[in-house]
C-alpha cells in the first residue's frame, strides 16, 4: 500500500474588522492564540496558527481587519493584511453573513482581483441568520468574483468548519511538516501573553481606550518551583487614559490582571505571577519610532 504523501501550506485569513477571523482560527487550532473582541480592528499583526493532522499541516495567518485608516498604525495594519494575499497557497475571505454585503467587502474584493492565489469565500456567523437568506448573498458575491469555493460556517459554534478544513486540504501542495505536531503557533510566548492582556483591556474599556492600547512583556522568567513571573507594560496615549485603565484605587487594573492570568496559565500550563504597569506614550500610533519599538514593523 502506497504511503500517503504529506501536504503543507500557508492559508491567509482576510476580511473587514470584526467578521470573526480570530474566532475562526482559534476554533480550528482548538486553543486561544488570537484575541477576540466585539470591538473592530483588534488584531494588529499577522498571527500564525498551526493546524496539524497525520497527513497535512496548515499554517494560518490571521491578519488585521482591512479598514479605512485613521493613523500610521492603521496604515500598517492594512498593508500587513494585503501583503498576505501573495504569500500563501490559499486565501480565506471571511465575511459576516448576518450583515450582508457592505462597501468594505466590495473594497477587499477589488484588492483581490489581481491575485492569482485561490480565494475561498467563507460566509461566517450563519448561526445568526435564516438559511434562505444565504442564497441571495452567495449569488451577490458570485457576481463580484469567481471564488474557488464558497463555504458557509459558524466560527463561534464550529458549524461546517470541518468541511472548510477538508476543502483547504485539496489546495495544499506536497511539502514538509514545518512545525512539531504539538506546536500551535510560531509566535513567542511573550507575544501571545501580551495579546491576552490586551484582550482583557478591550473587554473592560470602551470609547477611545481600546485603540490607544499597546502591551509589551518587559520580563519573563521561571522560578525553581515552576512559577512564571511576568512583568508587562500597558501603553496608553494620554494621562487621562492611564487613570481609566488603572481605575479607582487600582480596581480595573487588578481585574485585567486576574482575567489575563487565568488565560495565560491555561496557555503555559504553569502558575503565573503577573505584574502590570501603565505608562503614557503620547500619540504612539502615529510615531514610526514608537511603532517599531512596540513591534509594528512596516511591510513593503
Amino acid at each position: 500500500m502506497a504511503k500517503v504523501k504529506f501536504k503543507s501550506g500557508f492559508v491567509g485569513i482576510v476580511g473587514r474588522p470584526n467578521v470573526g477571523k480570530s474566532t475562526l482560527m482559534n476554533q480550528v487550532i482548538g486553543q486561544k492564540i488570537a484575541i477576540m473582541s466585539d470591538k473592530p480592528q483588534t488584531t494588529r499583526n499577522k498571527i500564525h496558527g498551526v493546524y496539524t493532522t497525520e497527513t497535512s499541516q496548515i499554517v494560518f495567518l490571521d491578519t488585521p481587519g482591512i479598514h479605512k485608516r485613521q493613523s500610521k498604525l492603521g496604515d500598517y495594519m492594512n498593508q500587513t493584511a494585503l501583503n498576505t494575499l501573495g504569500e500563501v497557497e490559499v486565501v480565506l475571505f471571511l465575511v459576516d453573513a448576518s450583515e450582508g454585503m457592505g462597501g468594505g467587502d466590495r473594497y477587499i474584493v477589488e484588492q483581490m482581483k489581481n491575485v492569482r492565489t485561490p480565494i475561498i469565500l467563507v460566509l461566517n456567523k450563519i448561526d445568526r441568520i435564516d438559511p434562505p437568506a444565504l442564497l441571495p448573498l452567495i449569488e451577490g458575491y458570485r457576481k463580484l468574483y469567481d471564488f474557488a469555493e464558497i463555504i458557509p460556517v459558524s466560527a463561534k459554534n464550529g458549524n461546517n468548519v470541518s468541511t472548510l478544513l477538508g476543502q483547504l486540504d485539496n489546495y495544499l501542495p506536497e511539502g514538509p511538516q514545518y512545525y512539531p505536531a504539538d506546536q500551535i503557533t510560531d509566535h513567542p510566548e511573550q507575544f501571545v501573553c501580551a495579546e491576552l492582556i490586551r484582550e482583557k483591556i478591550l473587554r473592560l474599556t470602551r470609547e477611545e481606550i481600546p485603540h490607544s492600547i499597546a502591551v509589551t512583556i518587559e520580563a519573563m522568567s521561571v522560578e525553581d518551583n515552576g512559577v512564571v513571573n511576568i512583568s508587562a507594560v500597558i501603553f496608553v496615549e494620554r494621562d487621562s487614559q492611564k487613570g481609566i485603565v488603572i481605575g479607582k484605587q487600582g480596581a480595573l487594573l487588578k481585574e485585567i490582571g486576574q482575567l489575563a492570568r487565568h488565560d495565560i496559565q491555561n496557555l503555559l500550563g504553569s502558575k503565573i505571577f503577573l505584574e502590570l504597569w501603565v505608562k503614557v506614550k503620547k500619540d504612539w500610533r502615529n510615531q514610526d519610532r514608537v511603532l517599531r519599538d512596540l513591534g509594528f514593523h512596516r511591510e513593503v
